[in-house]
């Protein structure tokens, strides 16, 4: 993707997004350095995040004004689809004097979806500024094909039962799809199979857990009784699966105890990790979360052994995680 004064980076695929923006950061260090007539990696940028939502006006003429250091600007705007008006505003001002020519200056602007700030976008695009798509991943054969691009670009072959149980098992989320292929890389040689999938990701038992795990902190009764039923008759064992719900609700635990504060390295998650309870945990109050917590810690203990039909202890514990969600 080429780097220019202002890029627009467009869709709703968290994953393809920051890559594209960490891109364009790259581009942005890389120009500097050329500018300067010096090593990449000795050159640093002054990078400014804003949120677009809370943007007041003036801002960006301030950042984007001539540095006292003669440092490139790097200015990346999130959450555009909640722009406010004096965002809306202040950004059409802003590109009629960017030019086309990249300076000391560039704006990246993050749109996820909707017809917010429609007027800005359209005016990006007529200006002739690029416009990156970043559109979510959804069929199953094009996770294949992410799944196989991750592998290639890494120099690793994978047989094509691999690569399905790898969808299969991570595919609902195309971060955990890419850490998935990672981890494959950097612990195994040679060529990967179903074999090294099973053994890393669990099979079908952490597959359907993940999904039946979704469903329940989303508050979707319906779907997440379904997959459980469904988990069970197959003959999945309880156990993983309270595991899963364990573990989905911890980290939204963790999370909410750091809301609106960055990305806190004391967590021990990975950024990607921490942005995604931070969606998830939408609709949930903190007297919510330990109600669902207790259910699960109970149903642990009943899968456990306490309860002699476990099959029934799990079921409740989804209901009560369900219930112990807000209103959609």
């Amino acid at each position: 993707m080429p780097l220019a004064p202002v890029v627009l980076v467009r869709g709703g695929e968290g994953l393809l997004v920051d890559r594209a923006a960490n891109r364009l950061a790259a581009l942005a260090k890389e120009h500097a350095a050329t500018a300067q007539g010096l090593p990449a990696a000795s050159v640093e940028i002054e990078t400014t995040e804003i949120e677009a939502a809370g943007y007041t006006r003036g801002t960006l003429d301030v950042i984007a004004s001539p540095s006292l250091f003669g440092e490139h600007r790097h200015v990346v705007v999130s959450g555009a689809e909640a722009a406010s008006d004096a965002f809306i505003e202040d950004g059409l001002a802003y590109l009629t004097t960017a030019g086309h020519e990249v300076g000391d200056v560039t704006l990246v602007i993050r749109h996820e979806k909707g017809v917010r700030g429609k007027k800005l976008l359209d005016a990006i695009a007529k200006a002739g500024y690029p416009v990156v798509v970043c559109d979510q991943v959804k069929r199953d054969s094009d996770k294949l094909d992410f799944a196989r691009g991750e592998l290639k670009d890494a120099r690793r072959s994978a047989t094509p039962a691999a690569v399905q149980a790898l969808v299969e098992a991570l595919g609902s989320d195309l971060r955990e799809l890419a850490s998935g292929c990672a981890q494959l890389v950097a612990d195994t040689t040679g060529t990967i199979t179903p074999d090294l999938v099973d053994k890393y990701y669990g099979g079908r038992v952490e597959a359907t857990g993940f999904r039946v795990a979704d469903a329940a902190v989303a508050g979707q009764t319906t779907e997440a009784v379904t997959l459980l039923r469904h988990a069970l008759e197959t003959g999945l064992d309880p156990v993983p699966l309270v595991a899963v719900l364990a573990m989905k609700l911890r980290a939204l635990a963790k999370v909410s105890t750091v809301r609106g504060r960055g990305h806190p390295g004391d967590l021990g998650m990975a950024p990607w990790q921490v942005d995604r309870a931070r969606r998830e945990l939408r609709g949930w109050t903190p007297e919510g979360l330990a109600t669902a917590i207790t259910a699960v810690a109970d149903a642990d203990a009943q899968v456990k052994g306490e309860y002699r039909d476990p099959r029934f202890a799990v079921e409740r514990a989804v209901l009560r995680i369900c219930a112990a969600h807000g209103p959609q």
